[in-house]
């Protein structure tokens, strides 16, 4: 066997493995606005189109092992570990992946994260909402530009245009102060994607946090989750969290991110549900993520 050959098929072990799980039973529930009953782990989208939020020499790592046929696998996978729902981005490569998907028979329910065309063309909504979305949410760094020039009425304009075709409307952000601020001006806003992590901060902010002072690249800070959290418990509306590892950055064997998990499931309301992108081309993070959910809420 060539070397070439053992290296192609050491990656695919962990996505293969789970192509031969059998369909596990289905994760805790939540009904989400009390109108939609999904899973408490959603499998997100960033890895499958080569998004590691670290570098481009990994987007370009996730990109070349992520190929179409491998993004819809994924998704299957993890619908037969027992994962409902998805959430992706508007992008042709994803709604190709969700044609993909419910051409083999999936019944994986979906959230739609508003970007690239759709973002800029308002006017797709009603057309894109017919696709099937329990919501569609306003995406993260556009609301959190918006906020930080004052220029929130396009992000009003997107939750009313949502709300018109009868699906649930949604703003993401990477700001706590962006959530408090839509909860004081009573926007009828379905529900909130909450990231974790401050990623989408200006250099400026950053510094103005470390005393004059930033890393390199985005900015992930310890106190982050802590900071979202307080806010996710205080909004009325449902959230959906992600970026529960960092990206990555939080933990990588299975301790260090069952310990994510627990702090993030404990400090979101009971009707909240995460996001977490997954990526099972050295370890079938599939199956550990639903094994350490399953764990969490058995105790």
């Amino acid at each position: 066997m060539t070397n070439t050959r053992r290296a192609f098929l050491s990656s695919s072990t962990a996505l293969a493995a789970a192509a031969a799980t059998s369909a596990a039973p289905p994760l805790p529930t939540v009904q989400f606005g009390g109108k939609h009953e999904i899973s408490r782990l959603l499998i997100g989208t960033n890895p499958l189109m080569g998004y590691s939020h670290h570098n481009k020499i990994l987007d370009q790592c996730m990109r070349e092992w992520m190929t179409p046929d491998r993004r819809i696998e994924t998704v299957l996978a993890a619908e037969r570990a027992g994962i409902t729902t998805w959430q992706l981005h508007y992008h042709k490569d994803t709604i190709d992946i969700l044609k993909g998907i419910r051409e083999r028979g999936s019944k994986m329910k979906v959230f739609l994260l508003s970007d690239f065309e759709l973002h800029k063309d308002f006017s797709m909504i009603p057309e894109v909402a017919k696709l099937g979305f329990i919501g569609m949410a306003h995406h993260g760094n556009r609301t959190d530009e918006a906020f930080r020039t004052k220029s929130m009425d396009r992000v009003l304009e997107f939750v009313k245009r949502v709300r018109e075709t009868g699906i649930m409307a949604g703003v993401s952000t990477h700001n706590p102060k962006v959530v408090e601020w839509i909860d004081e001006m009573g926007w009828p806003v379905d529900y909130y994607m909450t990231c974790l992590y401050g990623a989408s901060r200006t250099p400026e902010e950053t510094r103005a946090l470390c005393n004059g002072e930033r890393g390199l690249g985005e900015a992930f800070l310890e106190k982050d989750p802590e900071r979202m959290l307080a806010v996710v418990r205080k909004t009325r509306k449902p959230c959906l969290a992600f970026k529960l590892l960092g990206a990555g950055r939080a933990g990588y064997d299975k301790p260090q991110v069952a310990q994510a998990f627990k702090f993030a499931y404990a400090n979101m309301k009971p009707g909240d549900a995460a996001i977490v992108g997954m990526w099972p081309k050295f370890k079938d993070e599939i199956a550990e993520n639903c094994a350490i959910v399953r764990e969490l809420h058995a105790s």
